[in-house]
């Protein structure tokens, strides 16, 4: 799939999808909307119903928002799939990825709406919309575009 140009997925497609999981438990590594899942299992739901089967399997990965290395994992491995764009203003339906911790790699994910707020899966909280505050963009590393179809 690397290399081709993929015509971006409907932004009003993804953000329905996204607000369909609202409410889903957070569960680690889990991806099945109403029953549970992360923030990770949250995109990949939401790219089975946008764009169709998950394009590779998914490791088994670590909570620790603390990690450091030399790879940017999830950012490698959305660019080999989804459109990426400019992190500084990320258009609504936009898969967003954000560094929790200063120097730690992207380890958290969510979707842009169209009014200014986020979804993502929450611990303690599972799927939640909230406004995409001041504290969230000085944490945004990446974003991409889901396409529309592979």
């Amino acid at each position: 799939m690397a290399g081709f140009i993929h015509r971006p997925a409907a932004r009003a497609k993804v953000i329905a999808a996204a607000r369909a999981w609202l409410g889903t438990p957070y569960h680690d590594q889990q991806s099945v909307r109403g029953v549970g899942c992360d923030c990770l299992g949250l995109a990949r739901g939401i790219w089975r119903e946008v764009v169709g089967p998950e394009p590779f399997p998914i490791p088994p990965y670590s909570r620790d928002w603390g990690e450091a290395g030399p790879v940017e994992v999830l950012a490698e491995g959305a660019r080999g799939c989804m459109i990426e764009v400019a992190a500084d203003d990320p258009p609504p339906g936009a898969l967003v990825m954000f560094r929790m911790r200063e120097r730690a790699i992207a380890k958290h994910v969510g979707i842009l709406t169209d009014n200014g707020t986020l979804i993502h899966a929450r611990e303690r909280l599972g799927v939640i919309e909230e406004p995409f505050t001041r504290s969230w963009r000085r944490r945004l590393a990446f974003a991409f575009l889901f396409p529309d179809e592979v």
